[in-house]
């Protein structure tokens, strides 16, 4: 893997797949709104001769294009971005204007990517979806929407764009930023409960989920396919 580019790689699960790849020796592009928390995560990774930081909103098209059109061809591509502020409510209670948001991030800027994507013949485009799709609760009914339509969108794409492969993973409970806005004042309780309740008995780190990103990223016959690494919680 040569060059991969990485939409949410300042945190989270785009960091640890970050950090796998500069590990490998491979060029990273890191992409996001928040240009201090790019500087924060290229200070963190280090490796300043193959790591780049550029400013994206994935919402917007023109900023995709300009990216996307600004470069050599990519590798791979990875769309870790996610923002779940205020997604997690009752029906009733939830903004719709907060829906928007979550649309635009998670299911219609991936689909820029994929538009505006500039791929190698044998490259990739890997999306993130989610455990809400599979086991919802109460108060999740968008996340489980957009992450269910994250995956559909993966499927149709393998056969527009190919022979680009693009694909989906599927992490469950995993310990990353955004369960500071969606449980702050008990993070780690409702961590510690979750953990419980799984057959690995352990919440996901990043650096798992980074993990199932490489591999469909590295394997040249997946496509189409979404990887989950869940800790079995599709089994309870």
């Amino acid at each position: 893997m040569d060059r991969v580019l990485i939409i949410g790689g300042g945190s989270g699960i785009g960091l640890a797949l970050a950090d796998r790849l500069l590990a490998a020796g491979t060029e990273v592009t890191i992409a996001g709104r928040s240009a201090d928390r790019l500087a924060a995560a290229a200070s963190r990774l280090g490796r300043s001769d193959l790591l780049r930081t550029a400013p994206l909103d994935i919402r917007a098209e023109d900023d995709v294009m300009r990216l996307l059109a600004a470069t050599e061809p990519w590798q791979h591509i990875a769309v870790t971005a996610a923002d779940a502020t205020g997604a997690t409510a009752p029906l009733g209670e939830l903004d719709s204007g907060v829906v928007r948001e979550l649309l635009n991030t998670k299911v219609l800027g991936p689909w820029l990517v994929a538009k505006h994507a500039h791929l190698t013949v044998d490259g990739s485009i890997t999306f993130t979806g989610g455990i809400s799709a599979y086991r919802p609760v109460a108060g999740t009914s968008m996340t489980a929407a957009v992450n269910g339509a994250i995956e559909a969108l993966a499927r149709a794409l393998a056969l527009e764009l190919a022979p680009v492969r693009v694909n989906a993973v599927s992490p469950g409970w995993t310990d990353t930023p955004i369960w500071n806005a969606i449980a702050a004042d008990a993070r780690q309780e409702r961590l510690d409960a979750m953990a419980a309740r799984l057959p690995v008995r352990r919440i996901g780190q990043p650096s798992d989920v980074a993990d199932a990103f490489l591999a469909v990223m590295r394997n040249p016959h997946v496509t189409g396919t979404v990887l989950h690494v869940d800790g079995g919680q599709r089994l309870v």
